[in-house]
């Protein structure tokens, strides 16, 4: 890739990464006042406290590969596709960052319900997966290694905060039964479509012309199999006919469960594992 393309896609993802941290600190910490179990109170902290280290590892990227950081974090106020996504999350931020927002009602707990399933399910667990794929597709033809590695650590921190989520989305329904209506689970339904059109929409600018063996028709039936597995985990049926994974080479990435230590993993950037003499 020459630096034009990679400018390029750096725009389009490193744009999203920071509004995301900040749409997650905005969601996450007045969480808190509506959530009383004191696990999930601190993991909300803990888990906004990521966020801002997923921002700094992105600006951190971004110098160190001497991209144009005006063009890459403009690219919010002039990519219609980026800036939809956002305007997508914000009635749910609204309604968490809302001080005379109280529950107790049915149509409050469900607008509180909503905004986690919008957060945890369509932004932790669906958008973002276009770039991921795209920068971790570069890493495994060893390219941009340095950089898909703290991706691949971004995206172990967004598996756990999708699965905490989701944990806090099937407690709530199980204590809460009255607020999983037919009716409230054909809005939810809708929500994932659209946000599953938003992200194809963004796979569309990011890659027009396709870049890396990857094409944005490729993502169509990616997006279809995340969106089914998040609804499924939720409880709802698959909202699309069943498709074949298109990168299965993905879960690897997303399931990886453990940090590397310097002192356990082969050593490349200096020489190499088989050189290496600990006597």
């Amino acid at each position: 890739m020459h630096i034009a393309s990679v400018q390029e896609l750096e725009g389009f993802f490193e744009t999203t990464g920071p509004q995301a941290a900040t749409n997650i600190a905005l969601g996450s910490l007045p969480l808190r006042r509506h959530i009383t179990a004191p696990e999930c109170r601190q993991y909300l902290l803990r888990q906004a406290f990521e966020e801002a280290i997923h921002t700094h590892a992105y600006q951190y990227i971004v110098e160190s590969l001497g991209l144009d950081e005006g063009e890459i974090f403009n690219a919010y106020n002039e990519v219609k596709s980026i800036r939809d996504k956002d305007e997508f999350l914000i009635p749910f931020i609204n309604t968490l960052t809302d001080p005379a927002f109280v529950t107790g009602t049915v149509e409050n707990d469900q607008k509180l319900l909503k905004s986690l399933i919008v957060f945890a399910c369509l932004m932790e667990g669906l958008f973002f997966y276009v770039g991921f794929t795209q920068i971790l597709a570069l890493g495994r033809q060893n390219k941009m290694m340095g950089a898909a590695e703290q991706y691949q650590y971004i995206l172990r921190d967004e598996s756990m905060h999708c699965n905490f989520g989701i944990d806090l989305i099937n407690t709530i329904k199980m204590e809460n039964p009255q607020l999983w209506t037919a009716e409230f689970r054909e809005e939810i339904k809708v929500l994932f479509m659209q946000a599953v059109e938003l992200e194809y929409a963004y796979a569309e600018d990011t890659m027009p012309r396709g870049v890396l063996g990857l094409n944005a028709p490729m993502f169509k039936g990616y997006l279809r199999f995340i969106a089914n597995r998040r609804a499924q985990q939720i409880g709802l049926e698959p909202l699309f006919a069943q498709e074949e994974n298109p990168f299965p080479w993905m879960s690897e990435m997303i399931d990886m469960k453990k940090e590397r230590n310097f002192f356990e993993t082969r050593v490349t950037e200096y020489q190499t594992g088989g050189a290496l003499n600990w006597e």
